[in-house]
């Protein structure tokens, strides 16, 4: 399978790739900001569900995530897990149910209640667009993975860290935890060849459509 996508950037100019750049961090930043405005209302009140579900716990869940060329960043997201989550983990990898260097448990005995309806919509994921708008993410690009997981990354698969990790993304809208790991950097990696502004506007419009299902989520 790692023979058979590599990247193939050399048709396009630098120029082009500026431009591309340019038009993609104004979409980013104008469509964050659009999207916290128009869903104040949601994210207020799932915040204040979260604490009613648990007083003495945070609303929002802060994880170092890595980002374009290997850099660590701050990502937001609601919080939809019991407090010591991340010391449990340990005792969980064994339950992996994705094969490589990524970890999701359909069951996974950490997740409040209100934590499977948010993830279940992918709710717990709109803080995020924080992210966006600081430029540590962008609406589309790849996944961004956890540190324990890029040191099991190959060289392969260290290409899909070359560009800003994205809040949906190919992978998303192709079946998302259905799909293996490998299968993940497939997608991104066709994602990273493929992409411009018109094949992001239509992941994010397939983004919708999946969100309508909550198909692969949790």
């Amino acid at each position: 399978m790692n023979d058979e996508i590599r990247l193939d950037l050399h048709e396009v100019t630098d120029r082009e790739w500026k431009v591309y750049d340019l038009l993609k961090r104004l979409m980013d930043m104008v469509g964050a900001f659009i999207g916290i405005i128009i869903l104040l209302p949601l994210l207020v009140t799932v915040s204040i569900i979260i604490k009613i579900d648990d007083p003495k716990g945070s609303v929002f869940y802060y994880q170092t995530r890595v980002g374009r060329d290997e850099k660590p960043f701050r990502m937001y997201k609601f919080r939809s897990m019991v407090r010591d989550a991340d010391k449990q983990l340990e005792q969980l990898l064994a339950q992996n149910e994705i094969k490589g260097a990524m970890f999701k448990m359909k069951h996974d005995p950490r997740i409040t209640r209100i934590g499977r309806l948010i993830r279940k919509t992918s709710i717990d994921e709109l803080p995020q667009l924080v992210n966006v708008l600081r430029g540590d993410m962008s609406l589309v690009g790849p996944r961004p993975p956890l540190p324990r997981e890029v040191k099991e990354y190959t060289a392969y698969d260290k290409q899909r860290l070359s560009v800003t990790p994205g809040c949906t993304g190919l992978w998303q809208v192709s079946g998302r935890n259905e799909l293996s790991f490998g299968q993940m950097v497939e997608l991104d990696l066709k994602y990273i060849n493929k992409r411009s502004i018109v094949f992001d506007l239509l992941i994010i419009l397939r983004t919708v459509k999946v969100l309508l299902g909550s198909k692969g989520a949790y």
